[in-house]
C-alpha cells in the first residue's frame, strides 16, 4: 500500500498534459508556464528532486537516509494518504472538466474565455491549488519526512504567490466581475 501515493503522483501529471493536449487540438495553447515571469520554472528542480527523493524512499535508491526516513511508521496514516490522494484526483479531475477550454498552466495574458465561477469554482476560487496542496498533504502523510515536508512548505508557498499573481492578473481581466466573484467565494476553501 505503501507505493500507492507514489502512482498517484504521475496521474496527477497525467491529467495536466491530456488536457493540454486536447485543448492544443483546439488551437489553445494551455502550458503557459513561465512566460509572465521566468522565475516559475526554480519549481521544476524542487519538484524533481523532491520525486526523486520519494522513489528513493520506496526503492532504496541512493540518498541520504536522513532526509528519507520517516518520522513515524503509522499504517493508518497510510491509508489516509491514499484516501487523500485519491479525493484530491478526483476534485482535480472534476474541476479540469468544468475549466473547459479555460484551463492554463500559467497566465495566459492573451485569454479571451470568460470567468469561471460554478461548480468547484463556486467553492474555491483556486480549486485546481486546493486539489495539488491537499494531494501534496496526502504524500507527506504517506511519507513523512523531511524531504516530504519541506516540499510541502515549499511547494504551498509557491501556490501562494502563483495564486497572488493570478488574483492581480484576473483583476485587471475582469474587474468588477472579479470582484463581486472573490466577495462571494473563498481564496482556498
Amino acid at each position: 500500500m505503501r507505493f500507492i501515493p507514489l502512482f498517484e503522483l504521475p496521474v496527477l501529471i497525467i491529467m495536466v498534459l491530456i488536457r493540454a493536449v486536447i485543448l492544443g487540438r483546439h488551437g489553445i495553447k494551455a502550458i503557459v508556464f513561465g512566460e509572465t515571469n521566468k522565475t516559475d520554472f526554480f519549481i521544476v528542480p524542487i519538484v524533481l528532486f523532491f520525486f526523486y527523493a520519494i522513489v528513493s524512499s520506496v526503492y532504496n535508491l541512493p540518498f541520504p537516509k536522513i532526509l528519507i526516513q520517516n518520522f513515524v511508521e503509522i499504517k493508518i496514516l497510510n491509508i489516509c494518504a491514499i484516501v487523500i490522494c485519491t479525493i484530491s484526483l478526483i476534485w482535480f479531475a472534476i474541476t479540469l472538466k468544468i475549466f473547459g477550454k479555460s484551463f492554463r498552466v500559467g497566465i495566459d495574458e492573451n485569454t479571451k474565455d470568460k470567468l469561471i465561477t460554478n461548480g468547484t469554482f463556486s467553492i474555491s476560487r483556486n480549486p485546481i491549488y486546493v486539489a495539488f496542496i491537499t494531494f501534496f498533504t496526502g504524500i507527506f502523510l504517506a511519507y513523512p519526512n523531511i524531504t516530504s515536508l519541506l516540499f510541502l512548505v515549499l511547494i504551498s508557498i509557491t501556490i501562494h504567490r502563483q495564486i497572488l499573481r493570478e488574483e492581480k492578473f484576473l483583476k485587471g481581466h475582469y474587474g468588477n466581475e472579479y470582484d463581486e466573484y472573490c466577495n462571494k467565494v473563498r481564496r482556498y476553501l
